[in-house]
């Protein structure tokens, strides 16, 4: 009896596997001809690439298959739930990334900082912020000579429809709101919220008078030649006041995040062996949120599709944009192609001797994600990883620079709200002299820094060039249609002026991380040196001691010598 059962079972098994057999049988025989026909060095170098760039291309794949999907999509007129539905995986991706940008930057900084020098993590910080500033001041400047010379406001015409405005916040607000938000009153509050002046209209009533304004005489349809009168009393408009008064705006504060950690990150470094724990926890975060980017990055192709399909299907109808706005469009990516392909690069080139294209090469993951996303401060944690796998920055450098550089450095927002707001002049026929040209640099300059790194935040602080010059701000209504697009390819200009400006970083504070050796009984105190039983001596720069504490330590000062010994309690002293 038993015997029947296993024979019925192993003949069950085999009629249900046998319809697979003619699969594995084609499968083992593709394998074979392609291990015929191709070569062993052919085969290696598939291999190799799929290893190294198939990442990336899938990303460029899927921004190619957006465009496609999202131009097919649109003919089929979707309904607006249906849209939102369709992006939902691309919402997915971008809320990964923003999940990991307050982590990321407040380990990094913390552990960063942490492990430097005072002197060269002075010297660090002077020069980067010298740098960005400096970098953002010619992107403005490149903007404001490609507009003069293209002219493309010529024969642009205004719509008949206008967004009326409301208050509009002045220079000095917007200039008060950056420094206030660079110093948060509740911390636990910046991780969602910033500081933001609003203007609450105070509406007066003027006193009416008994008498009528105006008399209208009204046709009778009876007796044409006959009329009656009407009295008309016309009601002025109130008087509004605007009051000043504080308020709030659902964003992440990260220039208020950025200075807290780094202010942290020093002092705990001044701290020793006290604040050895805690930069040992930002050292086990940051290790953990670069372990989950590594694990997320294979989502990003398949976000990548639906995150810009669905923008091409919110999109207005691209035949009448190019007629209307073509030569602003072009006069911008001209000036992103110039500063983002030419003088960045040159920049590089100029300060480290290296070729800046082959440096490129490592960040192009992040590039796309970048064009893809539209946000500098969601990259980071990709242009993070690029810096570190493949452009090999120091882990220090690339831990400030680059929190850093997605606050202050935006390159494309500095270069494009120059040219909309000399573009909107032109438009109006509004003519600009020099200290005006002027005057929009330095703004411009001034607001890229207090931009946020979200998608479309140029348009926020454009106001603040625009009423610099004394152009209405309502005019920006005349560029929204467009701004989605430009904005991909200015995040892009940003993302690479902060990893170009990490590896110049690296190159010139190159020996303020590069552990000295004492020369003399004077310079000991820059090493710690461990002894311990019969094992060898292994000195240890004293500013890497927090990052090697995996364990608990106690360390012995002995003439000349630091002996370890071994204790149940967390002491590490630090010489």
């Amino acid at each position: 009896m038993e015997d029947r059962q296993s024979s019925s079972r192993r003949s069950s098994a085999q009629s249900q596997s046998s319809p697979d057999t003619p699969w594995r049988a084609m499968v083992e025989y593709l394998k074979k001809a392609l291990h015929n026909t191709v070569s062993l060095k052919v085969r290696e170098w598939v291999k190799d690439y799929c290893r190294k760039n198939g990442l990336l291309t899938l990303s460029v794949l899927a921004v190619v298959t957006g465009c496609v999907v999202g131009f097919m999509l649109r003919s089929l007129n979707l309904s607006t739930q249906a849209k939102i539905y369709f992006s939902f995986p691309g919402e997915l991706l971008m809320r990964m990334l923003k999940m990991l940008i307050l982590p990321l930057i407040t380990s990094s900084l913390m552990s960063g900082l942490s492990a430097m020098d005072t002197k060269a993590s002075g010297r660090l910080g002077l020069l980067t912020i010298t740098y960005y500033l400096w970098t953002t001041f010619i992107a403005v400047i490149v903007g404001i000579i490609l507009v003069l010379v293209v002219h493309p406001g010529t024969g642009t015409e205004k719509e008949g429809h206008r967004i009326s405005g409301g208050p509009v916040m002045t220079s000095a607000d917007a200039l008060l709101d950056l420094i206030r938000n660079m110093i948060p009153s509740n911390l636990i509050e910046a991780t969602f919220q910033q500081y933001k002046t609003d203007l609450v209209p105070n509406v007066k009533s003027i006193p009416l008078d008994s008498q009528a304004n105006y008399v209208y005489i009204m046709p009778d349809y009876d007796n044409p030649k006959m009329g009656h009168p009407v009295f008309l009393e016309l009601t002025p408009a109130p008087e509004i006041h605007y009051k000043v008064v504080p308020g709030k705006s659902s964003q992440m504060n990260v220039l208020g995040i950025v200075i807290f950690s780094a202010t942290m990150g020093l002092l705990l470094g001044r701290m020793g062996e006290r604040g050895s724990p805690l930069v040992n926890v930002c050292l086990c975060i940051n290790e953990c949120v670069m372990k989950i980017i590594n694990a997320a990055m294979w989502y990003f192709p398949f976000g990548i599709v639906f995150l810009v399909a669905g923008k091409i299907l919110d999109m207005h109808d691209p035949v009448i944009l190019a007629e209307k706005l073509g030569m602003y469009f072009m006069t911008v990516l001209a000036g992103l192609f110039v500063h983002g392909v030419i003088l960045l690069p040159l920049f590089f080139f100029l300060f480290t001797k290296k070729n800046p294209f082959s440096y490129i090469r490592g960040l192009l993951q992040a590039l796309v994600i970048a064009l893809a996303t539209s946000s500098s401060s969601a990259t980071l944690p990709i242009t993070m990883k690029c810096l570190l796998e493949n452009c090999h920055v120091d882990r220090k450098i690339a831990r400030f620079v680059l929190p850093v550089g997605a606050t202050i450095n935006m390159d494309g927002t500095a270069l494009y709200e120059a040219v909309a707001a000399i573009f909107i002049a032109q438009v109006n026929e509004y003519e600009l002299d020099f200290g005006q040209l002027v005057t929009i640099s330095i703004t411009a300059t001034a607001a890229s820094i207090g931009a946020a790194g979200i998608p479309q935040a140029g348009l926020v602080t454009m106001v603040i060039v625009l009423t610099s010059v004394g152009l209405p701000p309502d005019d920006i209504t005349l560029i929204v249609a467009i701004d989605w697009i430009l904005d991909r390819f200015r995040t892009m200009i940003n993302v690479l002026g902060d990893a170009l400006a990490a590896g110049i970083m690296a190159h010139l504070c190159r020996k303020d991380f590069q552990p000295n050796v004492p020369r003399n009984n004077d310079q000991r105190r820059d090493t710690v040196t461990s002894y311990y039983g019969n094992q060898s001596v292994q000195s240890i720069p004293s500013s890497e001691v927090p990052l090697i504490a995996n364990r608990d330590y106690i360390l012995e000062v002995v003439g000349d010598q630091v002996i370890e010994r071994p204790t149940a309690f967390y002491n590490l002293c630090q010489v």
